[in-house]
């Protein structure tokens, strides 16, 4: 399983925005990026000055692919595949990325974290449809029902994530049984897509 494993708030502060990598962190003044908005490193002051044009598009899809915890490969992969879909190739990316498995469960509200929420699919605690799937990037089908194992529930972690995130289930999921399982009602729409990315950008950028 190829992942990122190096200090997320890093990501946050060469972004210089919150990303949301680390949960409710991310909403304190512990969060690196609070004290130091600008990016890591020696000369990180310097980098605040504005770019070129292939810089803004760099960025936009590094942004997207820090957020949603995929790797340069996998990415490229997924735009290949949207760019042969119909309708527009940014909103196709993206509706791919929201419908992987690990997305899933930190939009129902179970994972604090896109990471933690992965890391809840991997150790087998998630059900689609009745089954066990331990694959992140599994991607869910309209129809299909995500639900937490009977056991996973009583889990304190989860508990604490169902009663405490301040999280709304987007309109394309229709949360059941007590919060504790998630139907996939339709396709995300741009509009029910809250990151902050430019898709269109991520467009440009591989299209040269």
């Amino acid at each position: 399983m190829a992942r990122y494993t190096g200090p997320v708030c890093r990501l946050c502060r060469r972004e210089k925005m919150k990303l949301f990598l680390k949960g409710p962190k991310c909403d304190t003044m512990k969060c690196p990026i609070e004290r130091r908005p600008y990016p890591p490193g020696e000369h990180g002051r310097d980098r605040m000055r504005q770019g070129s044009e292939y810089l803004g598009q760099l960025r936009e899809k590094q942004k997207a692919r820090r957020i949603y915890g995929v790797l340069e490969k996998q990415f490229a992969n997924l735009y290949v595949e949207a760019t042969r879909m119909s309708g527009i190739t940014g909103e196709n990316l993206l509706r791919m990325l929201e419908l992987r498995l690990d997305n899933v469960v930190f939009r129902a509200g179970w994972g604090a974290s896109r990471s933690q929420s992965r890391q809840f699919v991997r150790h087998g605690h998630v059900l689609v449809n009745g089954k066990r799937v331990d694959i992140p990037s599994y991607r869910v089908k309209k129809g299909d029902t995500v639900a937490l194992k009977a056991r996973s529930r009583e889990m304190i972690v989860i508990r604490h994530n169902v009663d405490t995130l301040d999280r709304q289930v987007p309109p394309w999921l229709e949360a059941g049984d007590g919060g504790f399982e998630v139907a996939v009602r339709d396709l995300p729409l741009r509009e029910h897509i809250d990151v902050p990315v430019r898709e269109q950008l991520i467009v440009e950028l591989y299209s040269k």
